[in-house]
């Protein structure tokens, strides 16, 4: 199981970092190629969002896998 804060931490300091860290290696690289492109091409003002998303979406997402593995098995 993934660290859900740790995930959330790393991605909102590197965006994309989180997501690789839960195993999504194409969600990571997108966040690691579109949150440069804001910050440039807005000036600045909208960089921002994508580290906070970013680290939301690797927070979600290493939840979700850790709900689901914490599932007990069907029929029990």
């Amino acid at each position: 199981m993934k660290n859900s804060g740790l995930a959330a931490v790393l991605s909102f300091f590197v965006p994309g970092v989180g997501q690789i860290y839960n195993g999504d290696f194409l969600r990571g690289l997108f966040w690691l190629i579109v949150t440069p492109g804001f910050w440039v091409g807005t000036g600045g003002l909208l960089g921002w969002v994508c580290h906070v998303l970013s680290a939301y979406t690797a927070y979600n997402r290493a939840e979700g896998r850790s709900r689901v593995l914490a599932l007990p098995p069907h029929g029990s």
